[in-house]
Protein backbone atom coordinates (compact mmCIF):
# COMPACT_ATOMS: atom_id res chain seq x y z
CA UNK A 1 0.00 0.00 0.00
CA UNK A 2 1.33 3.50 -0.82
CA UNK A 3 0.22 6.39 0.30
CA UNK A 4 3.27 8.61 -0.23
CA UNK A 5 2.45 11.95 -2.17
CA UNK A 6 3.97 15.02 -3.88
CA UNK A 7 2.76 18.27 -1.97
CA UNK A 8 4.74 21.43 -3.15
CA UNK A 9 7.85 19.11 -4.83
CA UNK A 10 8.04 17.99 -1.48
CA UNK A 11 7.84 14.08 -1.39
CA UNK A 12 5.54 13.15 1.49
CA UNK A 13 4.78 10.14 2.85
CA UNK A 14 1.25 10.19 3.37
CA UNK A 15 -1.72 12.52 2.72
CA UNK A 16 -2.21 13.70 6.32
CA UNK A 17 -0.36 17.25 7.05
CA UNK A 18 -0.93 19.53 10.45
CA UNK A 19 -2.26 22.75 9.91
CA UNK A 20 -1.37 25.90 11.22
CA UNK A 21 -2.76 25.68 14.54
CA UNK A 22 -1.80 25.69 18.52
CA UNK A 23 -0.04 21.67 18.27
CA UNK A 24 2.69 23.12 15.90
CA UNK A 25 3.81 25.82 18.58
CA UNK A 26 5.67 23.12 20.76
CA UNK A 27 8.36 21.08 19.87
CA UNK A 28 7.84 18.11 21.47
CA UNK A 29 4.25 17.92 20.03
CA UNK A 30 5.29 18.11 16.69
CA UNK A 31 7.63 15.14 17.56
CA UNK A 32 4.25 13.59 19.07
CA UNK A 33 2.44 14.60 15.62
CA UNK A 34 5.67 13.04 13.46
CA UNK A 35 5.50 9.61 15.68
CA UNK A 36 1.75 9.19 14.68
CA UNK A 37 2.15 9.90 11.15
CA UNK A 38 1.75 13.32 10.38
CA UNK A 39 3.88 13.81 6.70
CA UNK A 40 4.81 17.71 7.20
CA UNK A 41 3.53 20.37 9.77
CA UNK A 42 2.51 24.11 9.49
CA UNK A 43 3.45 25.80 11.64
CA UNK A 44 1.29 28.54 13.23
CA UNK A 45 1.54 32.22 12.01
CA UNK A 46 3.81 35.02 12.15
CA UNK A 47 1.55 37.63 11.81
CA UNK A 48 2.00 41.01 10.05
CA UNK A 49 0.83 42.96 13.21
CA UNK A 50 4.10 41.45 14.69
CA UNK A 51 6.38 42.01 12.44
CA UNK A 52 5.26 45.68 11.87
CA UNK A 53 5.30 45.94 16.13
CA UNK A 54 8.76 44.07 16.20
CA UNK A 55 9.84 47.43 13.20
CA UNK A 56 8.51 50.22 15.88
CA UNK A 57 5.45 50.69 13.11
CA UNK A 58 2.34 48.94 14.66
CA UNK A 59 1.81 52.36 16.46
CA UNK A 60 1.02 53.76 13.39
CA UNK A 61 -1.72 51.42 12.27
CA UNK A 62 -3.23 51.94 16.22
CA UNK A 63 -3.50 54.99 16.88
CA UNK A 64 -4.60 55.99 12.99
CA UNK A 65 -8.09 56.83 13.31
CA UNK A 66 -7.81 56.53 17.10
CA UNK A 67 -9.96 59.75 17.51
CA UNK A 68 -12.70 58.10 15.70
CA UNK A 69 -12.63 54.57 17.16
CA UNK A 70 -10.89 54.82 20.41
CA UNK A 71 -11.96 50.92 20.97
CA UNK A 72 -10.28 50.18 18.02
CA UNK A 73 -6.95 49.14 19.87
CA UNK A 74 -8.22 46.31 21.85
CA UNK A 75 -8.43 44.36 18.71
CA UNK A 76 -4.67 44.41 18.59
CA UNK A 77 -2.75 41.82 21.06
CA UNK A 78 -1.10 43.83 23.43
CA UNK A 79 3.10 42.85 23.04
CA UNK A 80 2.63 40.35 25.73
CA UNK A 81 0.42 38.09 24.27
CA UNK A 82 2.36 37.82 21.08
CA UNK A 83 3.30 33.91 21.87
CA UNK A 84 7.05 34.40 19.39
CA UNK A 85 8.06 37.52 17.90
CA UNK A 86 9.37 37.76 14.49
CA UNK A 87 13.04 36.72 15.98
CA UNK A 88 11.70 34.25 17.95
CA UNK A 89 9.78 32.55 15.01
CA UNK A 90 13.05 32.10 13.17
CA UNK A 91 14.83 30.71 15.72
CA UNK A 92 11.87 27.86 16.17
CA UNK A 93 11.71 27.18 12.58
CA UNK A 94 15.26 26.31 13.02
CA UNK A 95 14.60 24.52 16.34
CA UNK A 96 11.71 22.08 14.50
CA UNK A 97 14.17 21.52 11.68
CA UNK A 98 16.46 19.66 14.17
CA UNK A 99 13.33 18.28 16.25
CA UNK A 100 12.17 16.30 13.13
CA UNK A 101 12.53 14.84 9.70
CA UNK A 102 9.24 15.76 8.20
CA UNK A 103 9.12 18.65 6.16
CA UNK A 104 8.55 22.15 8.24
CA UNK A 105 6.59 24.89 6.28
CA UNK A 106 6.37 28.12 8.00
CA UNK A 107 2.98 30.37 7.63
CA UNK A 108 3.12 34.09 6.76
CA UNK A 109 0.32 36.10 8.25
CA UNK A 110 -1.39 39.21 6.64
CA UNK A 111 -3.14 41.86 4.60
CA UNK A 112 -0.44 45.08 2.98
CA UNK A 113 1.94 44.62 1.05
CA UNK A 114 5.36 45.85 2.64
CA UNK A 115 8.46 45.00 3.98
CA UNK A 116 6.71 42.18 6.62
CA UNK A 117 7.15 40.20 3.37
CA UNK A 118 10.43 40.12 3.80
CA UNK A 119 10.27 38.13 6.40
CA UNK A 120 9.38 34.87 3.85
CA UNK A 121 13.18 34.96 2.99
CA UNK A 122 14.21 34.39 6.61
CA UNK A 123 11.87 32.02 7.01
CA UNK A 124 13.95 30.11 4.12
CA UNK A 125 17.13 31.20 5.64
CA UNK A 126 16.17 29.50 9.05
CA UNK A 127 15.65 26.31 7.26
CA UNK A 128 11.78 26.44 6.09
CA UNK A 129 11.00 23.35 3.61
CA UNK A 130 7.82 26.21 2.14
CA UNK A 131 5.85 28.61 2.53
CA UNK A 132 2.49 29.07 3.16
CA UNK A 133 0.72 32.50 2.73
CA UNK A 134 -2.27 33.33 4.32
CA UNK A 135 -3.80 36.52 3.36
CA UNK A 136 -6.65 36.73 6.50
CA UNK A 137 -8.63 39.89 4.77
CA UNK A 138 -12.08 40.75 5.19
CA UNK A 139 -13.22 42.87 2.40
CA UNK A 140 -15.31 45.38 4.43
CA UNK A 141 -14.50 48.23 2.42
CA UNK A 142 -17.29 49.03 0.17
CA UNK A 143 -14.71 51.61 -2.14
CA UNK A 144 -12.99 48.35 -2.52
CA UNK A 145 -13.76 46.27 -5.68
CA UNK A 146 -13.51 42.51 -6.81
CA UNK A 147 -10.30 43.51 -9.07
CA UNK A 148 -8.94 45.09 -6.19
CA UNK A 149 -9.07 42.63 -4.11
CA UNK A 150 -7.98 39.63 -6.50
CA UNK A 151 -5.10 41.60 -7.67
CA UNK A 152 -3.65 42.27 -3.54
CA UNK A 153 -3.74 38.63 -3.56
CA UNK A 154 -1.82 38.32 -6.67
CA UNK A 155 0.84 40.67 -5.90
CA UNK A 156 1.36 39.39 -2.58
CA UNK A 157 1.98 35.88 -4.36
CA UNK A 158 4.20 37.63 -6.47
CA UNK A 159 5.94 39.20 -3.97
CA UNK A 160 6.76 36.61 -1.95
CA UNK A 161 7.83 33.95 -5.03
CA UNK A 162 10.65 36.61 -5.88
CA UNK A 163 11.78 36.51 -2.41
CA UNK A 164 12.44 32.92 -2.18
CA UNK A 165 13.17 29.71 -4.01
CA UNK A 166 10.94 27.17 -1.61
CA UNK A 167 7.67 26.42 -2.85
CA UNK A 168 4.52 28.99 -1.68
CA UNK A 169 1.44 28.34 -0.95
CA UNK A 170 -1.31 30.05 -0.77
CA UNK A 171 -4.52 29.66 1.66
CA UNK A 172 -7.48 31.15 0.26
CA UNK A 173 -11.02 32.27 1.33
CA UNK A 174 -13.78 31.13 -0.14
CA UNK A 175 -15.07 34.83 -0.57
CA UNK A 176 -14.50 35.26 -4.59
CA UNK A 177 -17.32 36.32 -7.36
CA UNK A 178 -15.26 33.48 -8.74
CA UNK A 179 -13.15 31.22 -7.10
CA UNK A 180 -12.02 29.40 -10.48
CA UNK A 181 -10.68 33.13 -11.94
CA UNK A 182 -8.71 33.73 -9.08
CA UNK A 183 -7.52 30.09 -8.47
CA UNK A 184 -6.06 30.24 -11.98
CA UNK A 185 -4.43 33.97 -11.98
CA UNK A 186 -2.73 33.22 -8.06
CA UNK A 187 -1.51 29.71 -9.91
CA UNK A 188 -0.28 31.73 -13.15
CA UNK A 189 1.58 34.13 -10.79
CA UNK A 190 3.59 31.41 -9.58
CA UNK A 191 1.61 29.98 -6.53
CA UNK A 192 2.51 26.48 -5.83
CA UNK A 193 -0.12 25.17 -4.02
CA UNK A 194 -3.68 26.47 -3.30
CA UNK A 195 -4.81 25.75 -0.20
CA UNK A 196 -8.66 25.44 0.09
CA UNK A 197 -10.34 27.23 2.96
CA UNK A 198 -9.02 29.69 5.26
CA UNK A 199 -11.70 29.46 8.55
CA UNK A 200 -12.73 33.02 9.02
CA UNK A 201 -13.32 33.08 12.97
CA UNK A 202 -16.66 35.49 13.29
CA UNK A 203 -17.22 37.78 15.75
CA UNK A 204 -20.37 37.19 18.66
CA UNK A 205 -21.64 40.00 20.97
CA UNK A 206 -21.54 39.56 24.57
CA UNK A 207 -24.93 40.85 25.81
CA UNK A 208 -23.85 41.02 29.56
CA UNK A 209 -20.69 43.84 28.53
CA UNK A 210 -22.80 44.72 25.16
CA UNK A 211 -19.28 44.31 23.23
CA UNK A 212 -18.29 42.77 20.32
CA UNK A 213 -16.18 39.59 21.07
CA UNK A 214 -14.17 36.51 19.23
CA UNK A 215 -15.41 33.50 19.37
CA UNK A 216 -13.28 30.44 18.21
CA UNK A 217 -15.64 27.57 17.37
CA UNK A 218 -13.49 24.84 16.02
CA UNK A 219 -14.05 23.02 12.64
CA UNK A 220 -16.87 20.49 11.67
CA UNK A 221 -16.73 17.45 9.30
CA UNK A 222 -19.56 18.94 7.03
CA UNK A 223 -17.32 22.22 6.81
CA UNK A 224 -15.15 19.71 3.89
CA UNK A 225 -17.94 19.87 1.57
CA UNK A 226 -17.06 23.17 0.71
CA UNK A 227 -12.82 22.70 -0.31
CA UNK A 228 -14.26 19.30 -1.54
CA UNK A 229 -16.72 21.32 -4.07
CA UNK A 230 -13.72 23.57 -5.48
CA UNK A 231 -11.07 20.97 -5.41
CA UNK A 232 -12.87 18.68 -7.95
CA UNK A 233 -13.83 21.99 -9.98
CA UNK A 234 -9.99 23.33 -10.22
CA UNK A 235 -8.14 20.01 -10.57
CA UNK A 236 -6.56 20.08 -14.13
CA UNK A 237 -7.64 23.31 -14.40
CA UNK A 238 -4.79 25.05 -12.24
CA UNK A 239 -0.83 24.41 -12.13
CA UNK A 240 -0.80 24.36 -8.43
CA UNK A 241 -1.30 21.34 -6.26
CA UNK A 242 -4.69 21.61 -4.47
CA UNK A 243 -5.05 20.91 -0.50
CA UNK A 244 -8.09 20.74 1.42
CA UNK A 245 -8.23 22.19 4.61
CA UNK A 246 -11.72 23.07 6.89
CA UNK A 247 -13.52 20.05 8.25
CA UNK A 248 -10.94 17.19 7.47
CA UNK A 249 -11.46 15.05 10.86
CA UNK A 250 -11.79 10.87 9.52
CA UNK A 251 -10.57 8.68 7.13
CA UNK A 252 -13.62 9.48 4.85
CA UNK A 253 -12.98 12.92 4.83
CA UNK A 254 -9.49 12.53 3.71
CA UNK A 255 -10.27 9.78 0.71
CA UNK A 256 -12.57 12.27 -0.29
CA UNK A 257 -10.99 14.88 -0.95
CA UNK A 258 -8.00 13.24 -2.09
CA UNK A 259 -10.34 11.73 -4.82
CA UNK A 260 -12.12 14.93 -5.69
CA UNK A 261 -7.86 15.98 -6.64
CA UNK A 262 -5.92 17.08 -3.38
CA UNK A 263 -2.38 16.23 -3.34
CA UNK A 264 -2.79 16.32 0.68
CA UNK A 265 -4.74 17.44 3.48
CA UNK A 266 -4.73 19.69 6.60
CA UNK A 267 -5.70 18.51 9.71
CA UNK A 268 -6.02 20.37 13.12
CA UNK A 269 -9.40 20.47 14.78
CA UNK A 270 -9.80 16.90 14.81
CA UNK A 271 -6.11 16.67 16.35
CA UNK A 272 -6.86 19.22 19.25
CA UNK A 273 -11.07 17.45 19.81
CA UNK A 274 -9.40 13.76 19.85
CA UNK A 275 -5.65 14.02 20.42
CA UNK A 276 -2.69 13.03 18.39
CA UNK A 277 -3.07 10.00 18.23
CA UNK A 278 -6.03 10.96 15.62
CA UNK A 279 -3.65 11.33 12.77
CA UNK A 280 -2.78 7.66 13.00
CA UNK A 281 -6.37 6.47 13.25
CA UNK A 282 -7.21 7.84 10.01
CA UNK A 283 -4.11 6.71 8.28
CA UNK A 284 -5.10 3.20 9.29
CA UNK A 285 -8.46 4.38 7.96
CA UNK A 286 -7.26 5.25 4.88
CA UNK A 287 -5.75 2.18 4.46
CA UNK A 288 -7.94 -0.24 5.60
CA UNK A 289 -10.74 1.26 2.81
CA UNK A 290 -8.04 1.19 -0.23
CA UNK A 291 -7.37 -2.47 0.72
CA UNK A 292 -11.07 -2.72 0.78
CA UNK A 293 -11.60 -1.26 -2.72
CA UNK A 294 -8.66 -2.17 -4.47
CA UNK A 295 -6.79 0.69 -4.42
CA UNK A 296 -3.06 0.55 -3.99
CA UNK A 297 -1.69 3.81 -3.82
CA UNK A 298 -2.87 7.60 -3.13
CA UNK A 299 -1.71 8.59 -6.80
CA UNK A 300 -4.51 5.87 -8.14
CA UNK A 301 -6.95 7.43 -6.08
CA UNK A 302 -5.96 11.28 -7.35
CA UNK A 303 -8.20 13.09 -8.78
CA UNK A 304 -10.20 10.04 -10.04
CA UNK A 305 -13.99 11.78 -8.85
CA UNK A 306 -12.94 15.47 -10.10
CA UNK A 307 -15.30 17.48 -11.76
CA UNK A 308 -13.47 16.22 -14.77
CA UNK A 309 -13.81 13.21 -14.11
CA UNK A 310 -16.63 11.44 -12.03
CA UNK A 311 -19.69 9.80 -14.52
CA UNK A 312 -21.74 13.46 -13.79
CA UNK A 313 -19.57 16.32 -13.30
CA UNK A 314 -22.80 18.53 -13.05
CA UNK A 315 -23.15 17.55 -9.94
CA UNK A 316 -20.50 19.78 -8.23
CA UNK A 317 -22.65 22.68 -9.58
CA UNK A 318 -25.83 24.18 -9.82
CA UNK A 319 -27.80 20.95 -10.92
CA UNK A 320 -26.81 19.50 -7.73
CA UNK A 321 -28.92 22.07 -5.56
CA UNK A 322 -32.57 20.88 -7.31
CA UNK A 323 -31.44 17.10 -6.65
CA UNK A 324 -30.98 17.75 -2.90
CA UNK A 325 -33.59 19.35 -2.38
CA UNK A 326 -35.87 16.81 -4.06
CA UNK A 327 -33.81 13.97 -2.18
CA UNK A 328 -34.75 15.65 1.51
CA UNK A 329 -36.97 13.86 3.41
Amino acid sequence: MDLSTTYLGLKLKNPLVAGAGPLSRDLDTLRHMEDAGISAAVLDSLFEEQIQHDAGELDHFLTHGGESFAEAVSYFPATSEFKKGPEEYLEYIAKAKAKVSIPIIASLNGVSAGGWMSYAKRMQEAGADAIELNIYYVPADPNLTASDIEAMYVEAVKAVKAAVTVPVAIKLSPYFTNMAYTARQLSDAGADGLVLFNRFYQPDIDLDSLEVVPNLVLSSPTEMRLPLRWIAILYGHVKSDLVGSSGIHRAEDVIKTLMAGASSVQVCSTLIVHGIKRASEILKGVEGWMAEHDYESVAQMKGSLSQQNCPEPAAFERANYMKVLQSYK
